[in-house]
Protein backbone atom coordinates (compact mmCIF):
# COMPACT_ATOMS: atom_id res chain seq x y z
CA UNK A 1 0.00 0.00 0.00
CA UNK A 2 1.61 3.27 -1.12
CA UNK A 3 0.19 6.78 0.18
CA UNK A 4 -0.79 9.02 -3.13
CA UNK A 5 -2.15 12.80 -3.73
CA UNK A 6 -4.34 13.42 -6.29
CA UNK A 7 -4.16 17.29 -6.95
CA UNK A 8 -6.89 18.32 -9.96
CA UNK A 9 -9.35 20.54 -9.69
CA UNK A 10 -11.61 18.70 -11.56
CA UNK A 11 -13.74 16.89 -8.38
CA UNK A 12 -15.12 14.44 -10.28
CA UNK A 13 -11.66 13.20 -11.63
CA UNK A 14 -10.17 13.13 -8.68
CA UNK A 15 -13.47 11.22 -6.98
CA UNK A 16 -13.09 8.90 -9.57
CA UNK A 17 -9.13 7.88 -9.20
CA UNK A 18 -9.45 7.41 -5.56
CA UNK A 19 -12.23 5.51 -5.27
CA UNK A 20 -10.36 3.20 -8.12
CA UNK A 21 -6.99 3.47 -6.41
CA UNK A 22 -8.29 3.18 -2.80
CA UNK A 23 -9.80 -0.33 -4.35
CA UNK A 24 -6.04 -1.25 -5.18
CA UNK A 25 -5.12 -0.30 -1.38
CA UNK A 26 -3.63 2.57 -2.24
CA UNK A 27 -4.19 4.93 0.77
CA UNK A 28 -5.56 8.37 -1.14
CA UNK A 29 -6.02 11.95 -0.51
CA UNK A 30 -6.75 14.63 -2.87
CA UNK A 31 -6.87 18.57 -3.09
CA UNK A 32 -7.71 21.04 -6.10
CA UNK A 33 -5.41 23.23 -6.16
CA UNK A 34 -1.32 23.15 -6.37
CA UNK A 35 -1.40 25.20 -2.90
CA UNK A 36 -4.22 22.66 -1.17
CA UNK A 37 -2.09 19.94 -2.49
CA UNK A 38 1.14 21.20 -1.19
CA UNK A 39 -0.54 21.91 2.57
CA UNK A 40 -1.90 18.86 2.40
CA UNK A 41 1.50 17.08 1.18
CA UNK A 42 3.40 19.28 4.21
CA UNK A 43 1.33 16.98 6.81
CA UNK A 44 1.02 13.74 5.11
CA UNK A 45 3.84 13.54 2.32
CA UNK A 46 2.56 10.88 -0.32
CA UNK A 47 4.99 8.65 -2.44
CA UNK A 48 3.10 9.15 -4.98
CA UNK A 49 1.69 12.44 -6.74
CA UNK A 50 -1.21 12.66 -9.70
CA UNK A 51 -1.35 16.27 -10.84
CA UNK A 52 -3.56 18.06 -13.22
CA UNK A 53 -1.25 20.76 -15.58
CA UNK A 54 -4.31 23.15 -16.14
CA UNK A 55 -5.66 24.34 -13.26
CA UNK A 56 -6.93 28.17 -11.81
CA UNK A 57 -4.34 30.05 -9.65
CA UNK A 58 -0.57 28.37 -10.21
CA UNK A 59 -0.37 25.19 -12.63
CA UNK A 60 0.72 22.07 -12.45
CA UNK A 61 3.60 22.98 -14.21
CA UNK A 62 4.06 25.60 -11.73
CA UNK A 63 3.50 23.53 -9.04
CA UNK A 64 6.15 20.81 -9.73
CA UNK A 65 8.99 21.83 -9.08
CA UNK A 66 7.76 23.23 -5.22
CA UNK A 67 6.52 19.33 -4.84
CA UNK A 68 9.35 18.30 -5.93
CA UNK A 69 11.24 20.42 -3.41
CA UNK A 70 9.25 19.60 -0.56
CA UNK A 71 9.54 16.28 -0.98
CA UNK A 72 12.40 14.75 -2.13
CA UNK A 73 12.06 11.44 -4.22
CA UNK A 74 8.26 11.90 -4.59
CA UNK A 75 7.13 10.34 -8.09
CA UNK A 76 4.62 12.41 -10.21
CA UNK A 77 2.51 11.35 -12.91
CA UNK A 78 1.16 14.91 -14.78
CA UNK A 79 -2.29 14.75 -16.42
CA UNK A 80 -3.93 17.04 -19.29
CA UNK A 81 -6.96 17.10 -21.65
CA UNK A 82 -4.22 19.02 -23.96
CA UNK A 83 -2.50 16.86 -26.93
CA UNK A 84 0.57 19.65 -26.99
CA UNK A 85 4.21 18.41 -26.94
CA UNK A 86 5.69 21.66 -25.40
CA UNK A 87 3.68 20.79 -21.86
CA UNK A 88 5.30 17.09 -22.34
CA UNK A 89 8.48 18.48 -23.21
CA UNK A 90 8.53 21.23 -20.27
CA UNK A 91 6.32 18.15 -17.25
CA UNK A 92 9.85 16.15 -18.11
CA UNK A 93 12.38 18.64 -16.94
CA UNK A 94 10.51 20.01 -14.03
CA UNK A 95 10.82 16.34 -12.99
CA UNK A 96 7.89 14.78 -13.91
CA UNK A 97 8.04 10.59 -14.34
CA UNK A 98 5.05 10.01 -16.44
CA UNK A 99 2.26 11.89 -18.09
CA UNK A 100 -0.89 10.99 -18.98
CA UNK A 101 -3.91 11.97 -21.25
CA UNK A 102 -7.31 12.66 -20.35
CA UNK A 103 -9.53 10.59 -20.49
CA UNK A 104 -7.53 9.04 -18.47
CA UNK A 105 -6.99 5.22 -19.56
CA UNK A 106 -6.96 2.94 -16.19
CA UNK A 107 -4.41 0.09 -17.48
CA UNK A 108 -2.49 3.06 -18.87
CA UNK A 109 -2.64 5.14 -15.07
CA UNK A 110 -1.96 1.37 -13.11
CA UNK A 111 1.20 0.55 -15.60
CA UNK A 112 2.90 3.51 -14.78
CA UNK A 113 1.86 3.73 -10.71
CA UNK A 114 3.65 -0.01 -10.61
CA UNK A 115 6.19 1.42 -12.43
CA UNK A 116 7.04 4.06 -10.52
CA UNK A 117 6.48 2.25 -6.80
CA UNK A 118 8.48 -0.25 -7.84
CA UNK A 119 12.62 -0.15 -6.82
CA UNK A 120 12.39 -0.01 -10.79
CA UNK A 121 10.93 3.20 -11.04
CA UNK A 122 12.02 6.30 -13.13
CA UNK A 123 15.55 7.94 -13.02
CA UNK A 124 15.08 10.45 -10.00
CA UNK A 125 17.31 12.97 -11.41
CA UNK A 126 16.00 14.63 -14.42
CA UNK A 127 16.64 18.42 -14.97
CA UNK A 128 14.62 20.86 -15.17
CA UNK A 129 14.50 24.67 -16.45
CA UNK A 130 12.43 24.95 -19.45
CA UNK A 131 9.57 27.17 -19.65
CA UNK A 132 6.52 26.87 -22.15
CA UNK A 133 7.79 30.05 -23.49
CA UNK A 134 10.80 28.97 -24.56
CA UNK A 135 9.65 26.14 -26.52
CA UNK A 136 6.74 27.08 -28.20
CA UNK A 137 8.14 27.29 -31.88
CA UNK A 138 7.89 23.52 -31.41
CA UNK A 139 5.86 22.16 -33.66
CA UNK A 140 5.58 18.64 -33.36
CA UNK A 141 2.41 17.04 -32.38
CA UNK A 142 0.55 13.40 -31.82
CA UNK A 143 -1.48 11.79 -28.75
CA UNK A 144 -0.47 8.19 -30.39
CA UNK A 145 1.60 6.12 -27.24
CA UNK A 146 4.78 6.50 -29.22
CA UNK A 147 5.11 9.86 -30.25
CA UNK A 148 3.98 10.24 -26.04
CA UNK A 149 6.74 8.66 -25.40
CA UNK A 150 9.35 10.27 -28.21
CA UNK A 151 8.40 13.76 -26.53
CA UNK A 152 9.20 12.07 -23.27
CA UNK A 153 12.65 11.41 -24.43
CA UNK A 154 12.88 14.45 -25.96
CA UNK A 155 12.83 15.92 -22.23
CA UNK A 156 14.60 14.16 -20.91
CA UNK A 157 18.10 13.82 -23.34
CA UNK A 158 18.19 17.60 -24.64
CA UNK A 159 19.81 18.82 -21.30
CA UNK A 160 22.42 15.95 -22.01
CA UNK A 161 25.11 15.77 -23.93
CA UNK A 162 24.98 12.57 -25.68
CA UNK A 163 24.70 11.92 -28.91
CA UNK A 164 21.32 11.10 -30.85
CA UNK A 165 20.56 8.94 -33.53
CA UNK A 166 16.85 9.63 -35.27
CA UNK A 167 15.78 6.97 -37.19
CA UNK A 168 12.82 6.57 -39.61
CA UNK A 169 11.19 6.42 -43.19
CA UNK A 170 11.60 9.95 -45.21
CA UNK A 171 9.27 12.85 -44.59
CA UNK A 172 7.87 11.33 -40.83
CA UNK A 173 10.06 14.18 -39.27
CA UNK A 174 13.63 13.73 -38.02
CA UNK A 175 14.37 17.26 -38.50
CA UNK A 176 11.65 18.11 -36.21
CA UNK A 177 13.00 15.92 -33.59
CA UNK A 178 16.31 17.34 -33.91
CA UNK A 179 15.02 20.85 -33.84
CA UNK A 180 13.10 20.04 -30.68
CA UNK A 181 15.94 18.38 -28.86
CA UNK A 182 17.99 21.56 -29.45
CA UNK A 183 15.74 24.19 -28.71
CA UNK A 184 14.97 22.40 -25.36
CA UNK A 185 18.55 21.83 -24.46
CA UNK A 186 21.18 24.02 -23.05
CA UNK A 187 22.12 26.42 -25.58
CA UNK A 188 18.55 26.93 -27.47
CA UNK A 189 19.65 30.47 -28.47
CA UNK A 190 23.37 28.69 -30.22
CA UNK A 191 23.14 28.32 -33.85
CA UNK A 192 21.24 25.23 -34.96
CA UNK A 193 22.89 24.05 -38.46
CA UNK A 194 21.77 21.53 -40.54
CA UNK A 195 23.70 19.09 -43.33
CA UNK A 196 22.18 16.77 -45.82
CA UNK A 197 24.86 14.28 -46.20
CA UNK A 198 23.84 12.62 -49.36
CA UNK A 199 22.83 16.14 -51.21
CA UNK A 200 27.08 16.61 -52.01
CA UNK A 201 29.32 14.34 -53.54
CA UNK A 202 32.12 13.61 -50.72
CA UNK A 203 34.77 16.24 -51.28
CA UNK A 204 32.23 19.13 -51.42
CA UNK A 205 30.73 17.35 -48.79
CA UNK A 206 34.13 17.10 -46.55
CA UNK A 207 34.70 20.84 -47.42
CA UNK A 208 30.88 21.47 -46.25
CA UNK A 209 31.41 20.11 -42.75
CA UNK A 210 34.61 21.07 -42.20
CA UNK A 211 35.74 23.76 -44.17
CA UNK A 212 38.85 24.83 -46.31
CA UNK A 213 41.27 27.26 -46.63
CA UNK A 214 41.95 29.34 -49.90
CA UNK A 215 43.78 27.14 -52.58
CA UNK A 216 42.81 23.79 -51.14
CA UNK A 217 41.64 22.80 -53.98
CA UNK A 218 40.69 24.22 -57.69
CA UNK A 219 38.21 26.76 -57.22
CA UNK A 220 38.55 27.52 -53.40
CA UNK A 221 39.37 30.93 -54.38
CA UNK A 222 38.45 31.92 -50.45
CA UNK A 223 38.81 30.77 -47.07
CA UNK A 224 35.49 29.05 -45.92
CA UNK A 225 34.57 27.88 -42.40
CA UNK A 226 32.94 24.52 -42.17
CA UNK A 227 29.77 23.42 -40.70
CA UNK A 228 31.45 22.17 -37.62
CA UNK A 229 32.29 25.41 -36.83
CA UNK A 230 29.51 27.28 -37.45
CA UNK A 231 27.84 25.26 -35.31
CA UNK A 232 29.98 26.04 -31.95
CA UNK A 233 27.71 26.88 -29.28
CA UNK A 234 24.41 24.77 -30.38
CA UNK A 235 24.09 21.53 -32.82
CA UNK A 236 24.76 20.26 -36.01
CA UNK A 237 22.52 18.08 -37.73
CA UNK A 238 23.81 15.20 -40.19
CA UNK A 239 20.92 13.95 -41.68
CA UNK A 240 21.21 10.68 -44.18
CA UNK A 241 24.44 9.89 -42.15
CA UNK A 242 23.77 6.56 -43.40
CA UNK A 243 25.37 7.69 -46.98
CA UNK A 244 28.84 8.95 -46.29
CA UNK A 245 31.63 7.52 -47.61
CA UNK A 246 34.14 5.19 -45.50
CA UNK A 247 36.74 8.11 -45.41
CA UNK A 248 33.85 10.62 -43.88
CA UNK A 249 32.92 7.93 -41.36
CA UNK A 250 36.45 8.10 -40.05
CA UNK A 251 36.68 11.74 -40.29
CA UNK A 252 33.43 11.83 -38.21
CA UNK A 253 34.59 9.31 -35.82
CA UNK A 254 37.43 11.63 -34.71
CA UNK A 255 35.23 14.42 -34.50
CA UNK A 256 33.13 12.63 -32.00
CA UNK A 257 35.66 10.99 -29.96
CA UNK A 258 38.16 14.02 -29.42
CA UNK A 259 35.55 17.26 -30.66
CA UNK A 260 38.62 17.93 -33.34
CA UNK A 261 38.75 18.15 -37.03
CA UNK A 262 41.07 19.78 -39.87
CA UNK A 263 39.76 21.50 -42.74
CA UNK A 264 41.15 20.77 -46.31
CA UNK A 265 43.82 22.24 -46.65
CA UNK A 266 44.99 23.12 -43.39
CA UNK A 267 47.63 22.00 -40.89
CA UNK A 268 46.52 23.60 -37.64
CA UNK A 269 43.98 21.21 -35.76
CA UNK A 270 40.21 23.04 -34.96
CA UNK A 271 38.15 22.06 -32.16
CA UNK A 272 34.05 22.48 -31.91
CA UNK A 273 31.82 21.73 -28.81
CA UNK A 274 28.71 21.19 -30.74
CA UNK A 275 26.27 18.75 -30.22
CA UNK A 276 25.73 15.91 -32.99
CA UNK A 277 22.92 14.64 -34.10
CA UNK A 278 22.31 12.62 -36.56
CA UNK A 279 19.37 10.74 -38.54
CA UNK A 280 18.93 8.11 -41.44
CA UNK A 281 16.15 6.32 -43.46
CA UNK A 282 18.17 3.15 -43.79
CA UNK A 283 18.93 0.52 -41.50
CA UNK A 284 22.65 1.01 -40.20
CA UNK A 285 22.80 -1.91 -38.09
CA UNK A 286 22.39 -3.64 -41.49
CA UNK A 287 24.64 -1.57 -43.73
CA UNK A 288 27.45 -2.91 -40.70
CA UNK A 289 27.13 -6.43 -41.12
CA UNK A 290 27.74 -5.85 -44.64
CA UNK A 291 30.42 -3.50 -44.26
CA UNK A 292 29.87 -0.47 -45.63
CA UNK A 293 29.32 1.55 -42.33
CA UNK A 294 31.81 1.51 -39.35
CA UNK A 295 30.63 -0.59 -36.42
CA UNK A 296 32.73 1.85 -34.02
CA UNK A 297 31.06 4.81 -35.58
CA UNK A 298 27.88 3.14 -35.39
CA UNK A 299 27.97 2.66 -31.67
CA UNK A 300 29.08 6.01 -30.94
CA UNK A 301 26.03 7.52 -33.01
CA UNK A 302 23.63 5.90 -31.27
CA UNK A 303 24.01 6.38 -27.76
CA UNK A 304 20.18 7.51 -27.69
CA UNK A 305 17.78 6.01 -30.90
CA UNK A 306 14.76 7.69 -31.12
CA UNK A 307 12.68 6.14 -33.47
CA UNK A 308 9.89 7.80 -35.28
CA UNK A 309 7.01 5.62 -37.12
CA UNK A 310 5.33 5.97 -40.10
CA UNK A 311 2.18 7.62 -40.43
CA UNK A 312 0.65 4.73 -41.45
CA UNK A 313 1.05 3.06 -38.28
CA UNK A 314 0.28 5.81 -35.76
CA UNK A 315 -2.87 7.27 -37.56
CA UNK A 316 -4.35 8.30 -34.53
CA UNK A 317 -2.39 11.29 -34.65
CA UNK A 318 -3.55 12.40 -37.90
CA UNK A 319 -5.98 14.92 -36.80
CA UNK A 320 -3.99 16.78 -34.69
CA UNK A 321 -1.30 16.81 -37.38
CA UNK A 322 -3.71 17.86 -39.69
CA UNK A 323 -5.08 21.16 -37.24
CA UNK A 324 -1.32 21.96 -36.89
CA UNK A 325 0.01 21.39 -40.60
CA UNK A 326 -3.43 23.40 -41.76
CA UNK A 327 -2.65 26.38 -39.43
CA UNK A 328 0.85 26.81 -40.94
CA UNK A 329 -0.59 26.35 -44.49
CA UNK A 330 -3.11 29.33 -43.60
CA UNK A 331 0.14 31.72 -42.32
CA UNK A 332 2.15 30.72 -45.35
CA UNK A 333 -0.80 31.01 -47.91
CA UNK A 334 -2.71 33.54 -46.34
CA UNK A 335 -5.42 31.67 -46.17
CA UNK A 336 -7.84 31.26 -43.32
CA UNK A 337 -8.92 27.40 -43.56
CA UNK A 338 -10.90 26.88 -40.02
CA UNK A 339 -12.71 23.63 -40.43
CA UNK A 340 -11.92 20.62 -42.02
CA UNK A 341 -14.99 18.20 -42.55
CA UNK A 342 -15.34 14.75 -40.82
CA UNK A 343 -15.57 12.99 -44.54
CA UNK A 344 -12.25 14.71 -45.17
CA UNK A 345 -10.79 13.49 -42.46
CA UNK A 346 -12.08 10.07 -42.88
CA UNK A 347 -10.50 9.85 -46.78
CA UNK A 348 -6.84 11.51 -44.95
CA UNK A 349 -6.87 8.58 -42.26
CA UNK A 350 -8.08 5.75 -45.07
CA UNK A 351 -5.00 6.56 -46.71
CA UNK A 352 -1.44 5.00 -45.89
CA UNK A 353 0.74 7.89 -46.98
CA UNK A 354 3.49 6.25 -48.41
CA UNK A 355 5.32 10.02 -48.12
CA UNK A 356 4.25 10.47 -44.56
CA UNK A 357 4.06 13.69 -43.10
CA UNK A 358 5.80 15.32 -45.53
CA UNK A 359 3.53 14.19 -48.44
CA UNK A 360 0.19 15.05 -45.68
CA UNK A 361 1.52 18.73 -46.03
CA UNK A 362 1.91 18.67 -49.58
CA UNK A 363 -1.27 17.58 -50.24
CA UNK A 364 -2.79 20.09 -47.87
CA UNK A 365 -1.01 22.69 -48.96
CA UNK A 366 -2.10 22.06 -52.67
CA UNK A 367 -5.62 21.61 -51.46
CA UNK A 368 -5.56 24.89 -49.54
CA UNK A 369 -4.00 26.70 -52.52
CA UNK A 370 -6.97 25.76 -54.85
CA UNK A 371 -10.24 25.89 -52.11
CA UNK A 372 -12.92 28.75 -51.67
CA UNK A 373 -14.21 29.43 -48.55
CA UNK A 374 -13.09 28.70 -44.84
CA UNK A 375 -13.76 24.86 -44.98
CA UNK A 376 -11.59 21.47 -46.79
CA UNK A 377 -14.15 19.13 -47.64
CA UNK A 378 -13.55 15.74 -49.46
CA UNK A 379 -14.52 17.03 -52.99
CA UNK A 380 -11.53 19.36 -52.63
CA UNK A 381 -8.96 16.26 -52.12
CA UNK A 382 -7.28 14.33 -54.69
CA UNK A 383 -9.16 11.04 -56.02
CA UNK A 384 -6.65 8.83 -54.50
CA UNK A 385 -6.85 9.68 -51.08
CA UNK A 386 -10.79 8.91 -51.10
CA UNK A 387 -10.87 5.32 -52.46
CA UNK A 388 -12.71 3.71 -49.77
CA UNK A 389 -11.52 -0.09 -48.76
CA UNK A 390 -14.64 -1.09 -47.65
CA UNK A 391 -16.67 -1.96 -50.61
CA UNK A 392 -13.40 -4.66 -51.50
CA UNK A 393 -13.65 -5.57 -47.69
CA UNK A 394 -17.22 -6.65 -47.09
CA UNK A 395 -19.20 -7.24 -50.08
CA UNK A 396 -18.50 -10.59 -50.16
CA UNK A 397 -18.86 -10.90 -46.16
CA UNK A 398 -22.24 -12.74 -46.99
CA UNK A 399 -20.30 -15.36 -49.28
CA UNK A 400 -18.57 -16.60 -46.52
CA UNK A 401 -19.36 -18.71 -43.34
CA UNK A 402 -20.03 -17.09 -39.90
CA UNK A 403 -17.09 -18.83 -38.57
CA UNK A 404 -14.76 -16.91 -41.43
CA UNK A 405 -16.02 -13.66 -40.33
CA UNK A 406 -13.12 -11.08 -38.43
CA UNK A 407 -14.35 -9.51 -35.33
CA UNK A 408 -14.25 -5.70 -36.91
CA UNK A 409 -16.72 -7.33 -40.06
CA UNK A 410 -19.28 -8.60 -36.86
CA UNK A 411 -19.51 -5.51 -35.42
CA UNK A 412 -19.48 -3.01 -38.34
CA UNK A 413 -22.54 -5.58 -39.98
CA UNK A 414 -24.62 -5.43 -36.48
CA UNK A 415 -24.24 -1.51 -36.09
CA UNK A 416 -25.11 -0.97 -40.04
CA UNK A 417 -28.30 -3.66 -38.80
CA UNK A 418 -29.46 -1.63 -36.03
CA UNK A 419 -28.81 1.80 -37.50
CA UNK A 420 -31.06 1.03 -40.31
CA UNK A 421 -33.93 -0.69 -37.98
CA UNK A 422 -33.99 2.09 -36.11
CA UNK A 423 -34.21 4.57 -39.65
CA UNK A 424 -30.59 6.32 -38.29
CA UNK A 425 -32.63 7.64 -34.85
CA UNK A 426 -28.83 7.76 -33.37
CA UNK A 427 -30.18 8.00 -29.95
CA UNK A 428 -32.37 4.34 -30.35
CA UNK A 429 -29.94 3.05 -32.15
CA UNK A 430 -27.50 4.12 -28.82
CA UNK A 431 -29.97 2.11 -26.44
CA UNK A 432 -30.06 -1.24 -28.47
CA UNK A 433 -26.30 -0.81 -28.66
CA UNK A 434 -25.74 -0.16 -24.96
CA UNK A 435 -23.34 2.70 -26.04
CA UNK A 436 -22.75 6.49 -25.68
CA UNK A 437 -23.56 9.03 -28.50
CA UNK A 438 -19.89 10.04 -29.12
CA UNK A 439 -18.75 6.38 -29.35
CA UNK A 440 -21.39 5.84 -32.11
CA UNK A 441 -20.06 8.68 -34.22
CA UNK A 442 -16.66 7.37 -33.79
CA UNK A 443 -18.03 4.32 -35.27
CA UNK A 444 -19.95 5.69 -38.19
CA UNK A 445 -16.99 7.38 -38.80
CA UNK A 446 -14.51 4.69 -38.93
CA UNK A 447 -16.71 1.83 -40.29
CA UNK A 448 -17.68 4.41 -42.99
CA UNK A 449 -21.34 3.54 -42.62
CA UNK A 450 -23.73 6.05 -44.77
CA UNK A 451 -27.81 6.51 -44.24
CA UNK A 452 -29.97 5.46 -47.40
CA UNK A 453 -30.10 7.99 -49.67
CA UNK A 454 -33.99 8.16 -48.75
CA UNK A 455 -33.37 9.15 -45.18
CA UNK A 456 -31.68 12.41 -46.68
CA UNK A 457 -29.42 11.80 -43.15
CA UNK A 458 -27.28 14.21 -42.06
CA UNK A 459 -25.24 13.99 -38.39
CA UNK A 460 -28.20 15.50 -36.49
CA UNK A 461 -30.77 12.53 -38.22
CA UNK A 462 -32.90 11.06 -35.89
CA UNK A 463 -31.29 13.10 -32.47
CA UNK A 464 -33.38 14.94 -30.59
Amino acid sequence: MSNILIVDDDAASCRTLQLHLRGQEHSVSTAYSVDEGLNSSRNNPPDLLILDIRMPGRSGLEGLPLFKQEIPGLKVIMITAFHDMESTIEAMQRGAEEYIHKPIDIDELDAAIAKLLSSGGADEDLLSTRTTAEVNQLTMVGRSRVMKEIFKTIGMVAKSPATVLITGESGTGKELVARAIHRAGDHPEGPFVAVNCAALVETLLESDMFGHEKGAFTGAVVKQEGKFSLARGGTIFLDEIGEISQSMQAKLLRVLQYKEFTPLGAKQVHTTDARIITATNVDLEQKVKDGLFREDLYYRLQVVNIHLPPLRERKEDLKDLVQTLLGRINRELRRNITHISWDAVDCLETYDWPGNIRELENVLMKTVALSHGDTLNRDLLPDHLCISNWPSTHTTMIEKPLDQWSLEEVEREHIKRVLDATSWHRGQACTVLDISRPRLRRMIRHYKLKPPTHLNADEDIGEE
